[in-house]
């Protein structure tokens, strides 16, 4: 298992960034937006990959994008879980920058999944309208529903999304459904990289039952809140051969002294 630390702003310094979705303010600019194909995202200012792709921060996903695609070549790595030991600590900052990442390499097919039902983040971080309702759980539960449906294609960022969903009574069961399985096996077919922004371990077992049909699992570590106890624990509920290494993330010491990867 590896540890690449990341020296990127943190998650919550997000609610200091100025709103990154504007409303059409005629019906007008509303009907005309509506009719557009494809989504526009306006990222957050955490969103590195994204929005500065040759700043040093960027870099340093690149490094996580190197690690994957090697992984890939040598043992067919395609579907990973992005998750945390708790809330809060930058799972679905990296999620997004590291589908940044991915999406550089020409050709690529990259598709981000929120799978976290409990508290979905994603549209909010890209900036999308996420009124549409349809998405993951759409698909689970009805079986007219597939991806060519519910996928949004973010051509300015060479990504593809699944957001959530209609919200969900019951979301562990929701996930226990064997319909997951074949749904995971289409976006394999159909994507290079597929991405699962999942709920974090410790507080619900969702990340668990995914477990059953991903090739490895991210773990992202909070400096200064992720306490040594948590991850033990985490990484213990997680299939430890599907750990592929830990992200350590919002380090504030100086870049230079953390570079790279570092054996754990």
């Amino acid at each position: 298992m590896e540890t690449l630390k990341l020296q990127v702003p943190t998650p919550t310094s997000h609610a200091q960034t100025p709103p990154v979705h504007a409303q059409p303010t005629t019906p007008q600019a509303a009907a005309a937006a509506s009719s557009q194909r494809h989504d526009r995202p306006r990222p957050a200012e955490e969103l590195v990959s994204l929005r500065a792709p040759h700043s040093p921060e960027a870099e340093q996903y690149r490094s996580l994008r190197e690690t994957i695609e090697r992984q890939r070549r040598e043992s067919g790595l395609r579907v990973v879980a992005i998750t945390s030991a708790g809330p809060g600590e930058g799972k679905t900052v990296t999620s997004l920058n590291l589908a940044g990442a991915l999406a550089q390499s020409a050709g690529a097919r990259v598709l981000l999944v929120d799978a976290d039902l409990h508290r979905p983040a994603v549209a909010r971080y890209l900036g999308l309208n996420d009124e549409r309702g349809v998405g993951l759980s759409d698909i689970i539960t009805d079986e007219r529903c597939g991806l060519a449906q519910a996928v949004r294609r973010l051509d300015a960022i060479n990504v593809s999304v699944l957001l959530p969903g209609r919200t969900h009574p019951r979301p562990y069961e929701l996930l226990a459904s064997s319909r997951l399985e074949g749904v995971l096996v289409d976006m394999r077919h159909q994507y290079d990289y597929v991405l699962l922004d999942t709920p974090p371990v410790l507080p619900v077992a969702d990340c668990r039952l995914l477990g059953r049909w991903v090739d490895g699992f991210l773990v992202v570590v909070a400096a200064h809140q992720t306490t040594r106890k948590m991850l033990s624990e985490a990484i213990r509920l997680l299939d430890g051969a599907k750990v592929m290494g830990v992200v350590f993330n919002g380090d504030d010491r100086p870049r230079r002294s953390y570079y790279g990867y570092y054996a754990s």
